[in-house]
């Protein structure tokens, strides 16, 4: 999904709208949006975005409702590929290890105890 793999913010801050809400008009997407662009600039992303494959739409009278081409576990697995490869040398312990960084730390010990979790059992020897 190399499309996704690129996304912009702002084609970020679109994607993660309309997976929210499933499906939304321009204006929808506008009114949802942090530091808004214009209404122009929202349908013009909507549709360079459509041209990308990542929007499809539907017209509902004279409104265009907007919603994902592509699945949300599709999306995430792309934007984690790409954030590993830009700031991780492509290596998951590396995410890991800076997730757990106590210099660093921003996750409280329940949130690590989950991460543990979800890694496995420690090998019992």
């Amino acid at each position: 999904m190399s499309n996704a793999e690129s996304l912009a913010r702002r084609e970020r801050q679109v994607m993660d709208i309309l997976y929210r809400k499933g499906e939304a008009t321009a204006q929808e997407v506008l009114d949802e949006m942090t530091d808004a662009p214009t209404y122009s600039a929202v349908r013009a992303l909507l549709a360079t975005m459509m041209e990308k494959g990542l929007v499809a739409f539907r017209k509902d009278s004279r409104r265009y409702v907007y919603r994902p081409a592509v699945p949300e576990k599709k999306a995430k697995r792309s934007a984690l590929k790409q954030l590993l490869s830009t700031f991780f040398e492509g290596r998951p312990e590396k995410l890991v290890a800076a997730l757990l960084d106590p210099k660093d730390q921003q996750l409280s010990t329940e949130e690590i105890e989950k991460i543990r979790k979800l890694i496995g059992p420690e090998d019992s020897k």
